[in-house]
């Protein structure tokens, strides 16, 4: 089991997951964070910590296309293992809404740290 990084954090991403995070496996995007699935270790402090609830186990159903987005962004994206004031100013106008991935995903990497 691995934890992924779903639609939930586009145009959040609050970086309170990265505060805590024991083996640093989180990688920036330009508007999402992703897990690295091999780094993670399955200890779930991260999942409690995200406001925007877009922290889940690779457990619960029709997270496959969250797996291999998280499993080929953290290749390519830096990783990031600090908040270090990268959380969007608008984050809470984003919190909740649907079709986030549709609408706002980018594909280009984050500052990472």
């Amino acid at each position: 089991m691995t934890y992924v990084v779903t639609d939930a954090c586009i145009r959040c991403k609050y970086m309170d997951c990265v505060e805590v995070c024991p083996v640093d496996c989180f990688y920036e995007g330009e508007n999402m964070l992703v897990i690295n699935p091999s780094e993670c270790i399955d200890c779930g402090v991260c999942e409690p910590e995200c406001p925007a609830e877009a922290i889940l186990p690779d457990t619960e159903s029709g997270l496959e296309k969250w797996l291999e987005l998280n499993n080929t962004f953290s290749a390519q994206w830096p990783n990031v293992t600090r908040n270090a004031g990268q959380t969007p100013a608008d984050a809470d106008a984003f919190k909740g809404e649907e079709g986030k991935f549709d609408k706002y995903f980018s594909p280009e990497p984050g500052a990472g740290d």
